[in-house]
C-alpha cells in the first residue's frame, strides 16, 4: 500500500510538473508575440555605425562637465550609470542651480526606444545629445562655445579624427551627438526576464511569472511593449480616470508642445520599464517615489483597473525582473585644459 501510495504521488508531482511547464511555454509563446530579449549584439545605428573609437570619443564626452558653459554639469550629472542611468530626483539640477521641469529617463537601453523624452522631440539619440548642451536650465552652452572648447585640446581633435576618419573637419556638433550616441547604445542591459524569454525557467520566480502573466491580461503590455516595455508610443496619461495635479501637472502638456496639435494634449511617450525598480521617482513629474504607488495609478488612471492586492505585488516582483546587469565602465581620463580653452561662464555658484 505504501509503494503504491508513493507511485501515485510521484506520479501527481510529475504531472503537475508538466502541466506548469505546459503552461509556463504557452505565457512564454504569448509573451514572445508582446515582447522581445534584448539583443546578444549592439543594435545598428542609422547613419551612425558603431565602432571602439566612437565609441571611447562617446565616452570621454558623456562624463566631461565642460561641455557645459559653468563647466559643472555632464551628461553624467543627470544620468549616473551608477544609479540605474538617472539621477534619482525628481527633476534634475541644471545651470545656475535651476530644476528642470520633467524627470531625467534613463539612459539605459535608451537606444531601443523609437524617439527620444517623454514628449518624444528627438527622433534619435544623436538628436537628443544636443539637447540638454543647449537647454538653459541644464548645460546652458552654445555649440559654437563646445566646438571651441573642443578644438582647444589636441587630444579630442585626435579622437575626432580617429573616429570620422572619413571627414575632413570631424569636429563638429553633429558629430559630437553621433558620438554619445555610439557610447549610449552600448548601455544595454540584460535582465532575468530576457533569460526566461530565451527558455530559462529558472530565470524568474514564481511570483514574477504570476506578476506578467498579470500584466499581459491587465492590459498593461498594450503600451509597454517590444524591447524596452515601453518607448514606442505616445498616449494619454489618464486615459480612463486623470490623476491629480501632483502626478499630471495642467501646465505641462507633454508631445502638445511638440505638434501644437489638440489631440497630444496630456500625452506622454510610453516609460520604458527597464531597470524600473531603480529608477524612482515616476512619471513625467517625478513626484511618486514607490513603484507599488505608481502601478496602482497607472491601473487605475491608464486601465480603469482595481488590482487585487496580491496581483499588484506580483506585478511588481515581475518589474524586478526588469533589472539587468549594467555593462562594466571605466570612467575616461580626460584632456586638459589649454590657454585657448573657453573659460566657465555663468552663475556657477548661484
Amino acid at each position: 500500500m505504501a509503494s503504491l501510495f508513493r507511485s501515485i504521488l510521484a506520479l501527481s508531482v510529475a504531472t503537475a510538473a508538466l502541466t506548469a511547464s505546459a503552461n509556463a511555454n504557452e505565457l512564454r509563446e504569448t509573451a514572445l508575440e508582446i515582447f522581445d530579449p534584448v539583443p546578444s549584439t549592439l543594435p545598428a545605428l542609422e547613419g551612425n555605425p558603431v565602432t571602439p573609437e566612437k565609441v571611447e570619443l562617446g565616452k570621454a564626452l558623456f562624463f566631461d562637465p565642460r561641455m557645459s558653459s559653468s563647466g559643472v554639469f555632464s551628461c553624467a550629472s543627470c544620468h549616473n550609470l551608477a544609479t540605474g542611468g538617472d539621477d534619482n530626483m525628481p527633476t534634475s539640477i541644471g545651470h545656475g542651480w535651476q530644476t528642470g521641469p520633467r524627470n531625467a529617463p534613463t539612459v539605459l537601453n535608451a537606444v531601443f526606444n523609437e524617439a527620444q523624452f517623454w514628449d518624444g522631440r528627438a527622433a534619435d539619440l544623436a538628436e537628443q545629445a544636443k539637447g540638454p548642451v543647449q537647454a538653459g536650465v541644464e548645460m546652458a552652452n552654445t555649440p559654437e562655445n563646445l566646438l571651441a572648447t573642443l578644438n582647444s585640446m589636441q587630444q579630442y581633435v585626435d579622437w575626432f579624427e580617429a573616429a570620422f576618419p572619413e571627414e575632413g573637419e570631424p569636429v563638429t556638433f553633429d558629430n559630437f551627438g553621433r558620438a554619445v550616441e555610439a557610447f549610449q547604445a552600448t548601455l544595454i542591459t540584460p535582465a532575468p526576464f530576457d533569460a526566461w524569454l530565451n527558455g530559462d525557467d529558472a530565470a524568474m520566480t514564481e511570483q514574477q511569472v504570476e506578476g506578467l502573466e498579470v500584466f499581459i491580461n491587465a492590459g498593461c503590455a498594450s503600451c509597454h511593449s517590444g524591447v524596452n516595455l515601453g518607448g514606442n508610443g505616445y498616449y494619454p496619461f489618464g486615459l480612463v480616470e486623470r490623476p491629480g495635479a501632483d502626478i499630471l501637472p495642467p501646465d505641462d502638456k507633454g508631445r502638445y508642445q511638440v505638434t501644437a496639435t489638440v489631440d497630444d494634449e496630456y500625452v506622454f511617450r510610453a516609460s520604458p520599464l527597464r531597470n524600473i525598480a531603480v529608477t524612482a521617482p515616476y512619471f513625467h513629474s517625478g513626484n511618486v517615489w514607490d513603484l507599488r504607488t505608481a502601478v496602482v495609478v497607472m491601473a487605475e488612471s491608464q486601465l480603469g483597473a482595481d488590482l487585487a492586492e496580491e496581483e499588484i505585488d506580483a506585478v511588481v516582483a515581475f518589474l524586478d525582473a526588469l533589472t539587468g546587469e549594467v555593462p562594466e565602465v571605466t570612467l575616461p581620463l580626460l584632456p586638459a585644459e589649454t590657454a585657448e580653452t573657453p573659460r566657465p561662464t555663468g552663475e556657477v555658484l548661484e
